[in-house]
């Protein structure tokens, strides 16, 4: 059975989010603080978590930092919600590595119609062979990358950026494209949340991140085959 960990400290909400998913057939697990999301989360490794943004200890951006940097929990898929809706705090959200995020009020259908299809993209991702580019190997059914077989620890979205650029391997990525397909943000929005996680990349992957070329005021690429190929 999937498990979904809550995190939200408005007890109603709670309450009714508890009822929704345990009646599409998951698991509901519930942390009213975010000292106590990272617990639960490191110690149960849900399918799934619901993380409110304005926690009443620590924010939800930092509590999705701290998942993130944790090898334990960095793969798991985030769902953000809040209050706010603009563009900036929802840059913020994916610039912290939450995979999707809905805006309070929301409706409870879409809500489940939301999880149901993160966790699909999941499913699938796990599904794909293994992604080989010189050094670099993607393992997507355990969520892994290597760089000359030793692991390297990314993100769910750098891992599923840098599967994209592999893919498309030779082929120019605009920030646009990239923004839409990985982030599922509106490719009219001008952010630097590409670029981020490009240089972010570059850094983890080491002397192999040099493979991941900058076209100036366009995007990036990787090219289409490695060095000395």
């Amino acid at each position: 059975m999937q498990t979904v960990l809550i995190v939200e400290d408005e007890a109603d909400l709670v309450s009714v989010l508890q009822y929704n998913i345990s009646g599409s057939g998951r698991r509901a697990i519930v942390a009213l603080r975010g000292a106590d999301a990272v617990v639960q989360a490191r110690e149960h490794v849900p399918d799934l978590i619901l993380l409110d943004l304005m926690l009443p200890d620590v924010s939800g951006v930092e509590i999705a930092r701290q998942l993130r940097a944790d090898p334990r929990t960095a793969q798991l898929p985030i769902l953000m919600l809040s209050a706010r809706g603009g563009d900036i705090d929802r840059i913020v959200g994916f610039e912290v590595g939450a995979d999707d995020y809905v805006t309070k009020p929301f409706s409870v259908r879409e809500l489940l119609l939301r999880i149901d299809a993160l966790l699909r993209r999941t499913r699938r991702t796990e599904a794909r062979a293994l992604l080989r580019f010189g050094d670099i190997a993607i393992d997507t059914e355990g969520h892994r990358a290597f760089v000359g077989g030793e692991e390297v620890a990314l993100t769910r979205l750098e891992l599923q950026l840098l599967r994209v650029l592999i893919e498309r391997k030779g082929r120019l990525q605009t920030r646009a494209r990239l923004l839409e397909d990985v982030w599922r943000l509106s490719p009219e929005i001008t952010s630097r949340t590409v670029d981020t996680h490009i240089n972010r990349l570059r850094q983890k992957l080491g002397a192999a991140g040099a493979a991941l070329e900058t076209v100036r005021g366009v995007g990036y690429r990787i090219a289409e085959s490695p060095a000395g190929a």
